[in-house]
């Protein structure tokens, strides 16, 4: 079969070692697998048990830090947790809904720029506690990281609070979904922490009581979402994690309810999001060689008349050597960019420098089964 290189040096070592222990049961004429260890299965179990060994280790050193309690059980009293943000490769308005909301349909995909949830079990306590380094995050119930924790609760039965601290990065009104984002990681970190109680599909299924894209980050990372954003299909195959890109953010913010105030529904692309602009994407080599007309984002053009500036900043970053793609992320004010600055100098005193610009150089990412989303 055909062999995945390991790079992992104590992988390695226990590979070698088992396959010293098969050529010497050989010998005493013991049955057992091909002594050349060439059996996929063989080697794909033991990779993934060092990573789960070197998780739980990395994991236990951080509770340990903390100088929380670590449980003998297998779990612990504490877990941190990287709280990714998204970008959207395609974003397609279909028609408003009766209740006020529209119907869309959108390609995501997670990005390694993120903020950090540390969550630790509190005994004998009737509330949650929360703290967050961004000034201006609220700290009561409308903050979506105690509404997950307290929709936990309330869905799975177990009475369990945490003291959940938030160490953000991402802006808010950026169009990267990174309250949602929280709030997603909130979820799977509670679960974790009360014995998983809830199975995944479960957590998808209440996640929509939250809000639109909160639905997205319990995939794998990459997904085609429809309905205000809460149903999702998970896409195979994901896109390829480690495609670079870079993010740029303007100090003005947009809210969303004023984009879609200013959505002119004639202006609509009429590309057909399912039938055409999702297998294009999955279908091609990279998201590189996705033609530029297949990338579109039906909020842009409302966006750019609430922020004319949002436009000429797309156009300069158009503009720029070595970027392939360039669009406004979700309902703004992002602009990602596919690629790398051919003049990485140049770019940095154009755009780096700029005080009204925050610049953020990441790439996509996805995450194992069972596992959550890390920092790249």
């Amino acid at each position: 079969g055909t062999f995945t290189p390991i790079n992992n040096a104590t992988t390695m070592r226990g590979l070698l070692l088992l396959a010293s222990l098969l050529r010497i049961g050989s010998s005493f004429g013991f049955a057992g697998p091909s002594a050349t260890l060439q059996q996929y299965d063989t080697s794909t179990t033991l990779l993934r048990a060092s990573r789960a060994a070197e998780k739980k280790a990395s994991r236990t050193k951080w509770v340990k830090s903390r100088g929380f309690d670590d449980d003998i059980a297998g779990g612990s009293d504490a877990m941190t947790l990287f709280s990714p943000c998204k970008i959207n490769l395609f974003l397609r308005i279909i028609r408003k809904r009766e209740d006020g909301f529209h119907d869309l349909a959108s390609l995501f995909q997670a990005v390694g720029y993120g903020d950090t949830l540390e969550l630790k079990k509190l005994d004998d306590a009737t509330e949650d506690a929360f703290s967050c380094n961004m000034e201006g995050v609220p700290t009561d119930m409308t903050n979506l990281v105690l509404r997950a924790l307290e929709l936990m609760r309330e869905k799975t039965g177990v009475k369990q609070y945490f003291d959940a601290n938030l160490i953000k990065q991402v802006p808010a009104q950026a169009g990267l979904g990174g309250g949602s984002a929280n709030a997603a990681t909130a979820m799977w970190g509670a679960n974790e922490l009360m014995g998983n109680p809830a199975s995944l599909e479960d957590m998808i299924e209440w996640s929509g009581d939250l809000g639109s894209d909160i639905t997205f980050f319990l995939s794998r990372g990459t997904a085609f979402c429809t309905g205000r954003g809460e149903i999702m299909t998970p896409t195979d195959p994901l896109l390829e994690a480690g495609t670079k890109l870079c993010i740029v953010k303007p100090n003005v913010g947009l809210s969303t309810p004023s984009v879609f105030k200013a959505l002119d529904y004639d202006e609509l692309s009429e590309l057909d999001a399912d039938k055409v602009l999702l297998p294009e994407f999955l279908n091609a080599e990279s998201v590189e060689a996705v033609s530029g007309e297949y990338y579109i984002n039906d909020l842009e053009p409302p966006a750019f008349r609430c922020v004319p500036e949002l436009g000429e900043l797309k156009d300069k970053l158009t503009a720029v050597d070595g970027f392939k793609h360039v669009m406004m992320s979700g309902s703004g004010t992002s602009i990602f960019c596919i690629g790398e600055p051919s003049d990485p100098e140049q770019f940095q005193k154009d755009f780096g420098e700029d005080e009204e610009l925050k610049v953020m150089f990441t790439e996509f990412i996805n995450r194992e089964e069972g596992t959550w989303f890390e920092r790249p």
